[in-house]
């Protein structure tokens, strides 16, 4: 019941801001012509010239603010950490506007009124959730909306999670009570934090005939779930919700979830991201870049390929296998920037690498050609992998993908890099590349997965243009 009331508040939320991007057009085409700023900010036609937009807009806006982890409940989500994402909402947005608009050359639409209407439908929509919050506080105060929560276990754990509900009243939960579990160490002895102990688990039913109840949480021992059986059986009979504390392993860095597989509950352990819609929305993302990338730079290719073909005998593509997510095995392409018998002449350059760990790299490795040196500076060899990112080996942005031999020395922790589709570049690749030692890289690729979002993308994707036409880092 609860969760469904929670899923209908967040659908209207979802709805309002929606409206929001929608209203805030007109509105910043009224404003901005209230103030009609001089030139050299451009003019400003009128507003059925710009309406087709919001064909674009809306829909865009519909999935950055789908994905962007928004309409969770407010009672545990924090006001500062909710205006942030509305914000790399706004930038995010702003950022694929103004590229459309360069795509399809719409000269006559004004860029400083777009501006405008990013800032304004921004601004309204962080104002809009500060007042909903404002409104549940108030709400919850005054006794609306607040859950009754039971905590089933007076150990450590039990009171540890009711000292967290009483001490975050933004919640909007209120703390009842204990009941011990049978059985229990020390007996129906009341805790020393001095809430209320109701009774004992067989008592269940009465206190639940007795008492306002919403919510049971369930918290204890591992070996001692089973004893349990009853409590939920009993809770799921008359309607409240039943909750188990599910913190029984030790994990570092791991999240846990609990999925479905066709009827079977399933607590998941999970170190990659879970957001199913941002990584649908990267995938698509990657499929419409790299098919526009090898549609508009057909003739760069072309022009590389003669460069490789007129510097040295041998192919223009370098073929190698690749590990992928989770160990897969791919083809990987480059333009080739060595001699053609590189591979055979490995041994002979070991003693130049400048790389610890399993990886090598060498700045003056005799066997890369003088148009390979100039491909590799400003990363041309690399064009090839965007058929690797359409076929859906690679992703524009993740962890750059190893060789079978060096994912054979890696050490445990290392091998989580894999878990995620590897790409064209990285934070490691934004970070001064080979000037990073090998340790490092491995981090800085962890690091990527445990905070990836979409607005991360973008990021690298940003800081590697620099990286690219600079050359920097590169060998």
């Amino acid at each position: 019941m609860l969760k469904r009331q929670a899923r209908m508040v967040a659908a209207a939320v979802y709805a309002a801001d929606l409206t929001v991007a929608a209203a805030s057009f007109p509105l910043a085409h009224v404003l901005y012509r209230l103030f009609d700023p001089p030139p050299p900010f451009g003019t400003l036609h009128a507003l059925d010239r710009y309406l087709w937009l919001l064909l674009f807009i809306v829909p865009v806006w519909a999935i950055l603010l789908r994905t962007g982890g928004l309409y969770r409940s407010y009672r545990t989500s924090t006001l500062g950490r909710e205006i942030w994402r509305l914000v790399r909402v706004s930038v995010l947005g702003g950022v694929v506007l103004f590229a459309f608009l360069a795509l399809t050359k719409s000269g006559y639409i004004s860029r400083p009124f777009l501006a405008a209407y990013v800032l304004i439908d921004g601004a309204i929509r962080v104002l809009l959730h500060v007042a909903l919050r404002g409104l549940a506080r108030v709400a919850r105060w005054r006794g609306y909306n607040v859950r009754t929560v039971l905590i089933v276990g007076t150990g450590e754990k039990a009171r540890a999670l009711a000292r967290r509900i009483v001490r975050n009243q933004r919640w909007g939960l209120r703390f009842l009570g204990y009941v011990a579990e049978e059985g229990a160490p020390g007996g129906l002895k009341p805790p020393e934090d001095g809430h209320r102990l109701l009774g004992s688990a067989g008592d269940l039913p009465r206190i639940l005939c007795e008492e306002v109840v919403d919510e049971v949480l369930v918290t204890v021992d591992r070996n001692r779930i089973g004893d349990m059986e009853a409590i939920f059986l009993h809770c799921e009979q008359v309607g409240v919700n039943a909750r188990l504390a599910a913190d029984f392993f030790p994990h570092l860095i791991a999240k846990v979830e609990l999925d479905d597989l066709d009827g079977v509950p399933l607590l998941t352990f999970t170190t990659t991201p879970r957001d199913a819609w941002g990584l649908a929305l990267k995938r698509g993302i990657d499929i419409a870049a790299s098919a526009l990338f090898l549609l508009l730079f057909s003739w760069l290719y072309a022009l590389v390929a003669l460069m490789v073909r007129a510097s040295s005998p041998g192919p223009v593509l370098f073929r190698q296998e690749r590990v992928g997510r989770n160990g897969r095995r791919f083809t990987f392409y480059k333009f080739r920037s060595m001699v053609a018998d590189a591979e055979a002449r490995r041994a002979d350059v070991e003693h130049l690498n400048e790389m610890d760990g399993p990886v090598f790299k060498a700045a003056d490795d005799p066997r890369i050609t003088p148009t390979g040196r100039w491909l590799r500076k400003f990363s041309l060899d690399e064009l090839p992998q965007m058929w690797n990112v359409l076929r859906g080996d690679m992703s524009l942005v993740g962890p750059r993908p190893p060789i079978p031999s060096e994912v054979e020395h890696y050490e445990p922790w290392q091998r989580r890099r894999l878990s995620m589709r590897p790409g064209l570049t990285c934070l490691w690749q934004v970070s001064g590349r080979n000037d990073v030692d090998f340790r490092q890289w491995m981090e800085l690729d962890l690091q990527y997965i445990d905070h990836w979002s979409l607005g991360l993308d973008a990021w690298i994707l940003l800081r590697t243009i620099p990286a690219v036409l600079f050359g920097r880092g590169a060998r």
